[in-house]
């Protein structure tokens, strides 16, 4: 009866690590593979439904605040979405274990660029 408080929790405490701007997606994740046993591919899936009204909502406060470079836009978006496309046709295509090995070196190289000291540029 109480199974859906600790997802109900972790997907409240990954919403609110979003909206402070950090990849609460990421920590998502691990909880759903690491502690709640699911499959990876459908823990990728449930994440992309958590991010899109976060990337909407962040979208249209960035517009609002004109903060878009619309020639940039138009510039990124065909790669991008084309870049989707393949790297979602290549998640489904290739087996688990072989998506686990380069997503685990993912999250820590992520991991320790966070704890390595950023270096300011000229002008700062």
């Amino acid at each position: 009866m109480t199974d859906w408080i600790l997802p109900l929790l972790c997907g409240f405490g990954a919403g609110v690590i979003s909206a402070w701007g950090v990849g609460g997606g990421t920590l998502l994740l691990l909880v759903m593979t690491l502690f709640l046993g699911v499959e990876q591919r459908t823990a990728q899936g449930i994440n992309l439904l958590f991010f899109l009204p976060t990337a909407a909502s962040a979208l249209l406060c960035h517009w609002r605040s004109g903060y878009l470079d619309k020639p940039t836009l138009r510039a990124a978006v065909p790669p991008a979405v084309l870049a989707a496309a393949a790297g979602a046709w290549l998640a489904t295509a290739l087996d688990v274990e072989l998506l686990r090995r380069p997503f685990g070196v993912y999250l820590l190289l992520s991991g320790v660029s966070l704890l390595l000291p950023k270096q300011k540029t000229q002008g700062q």
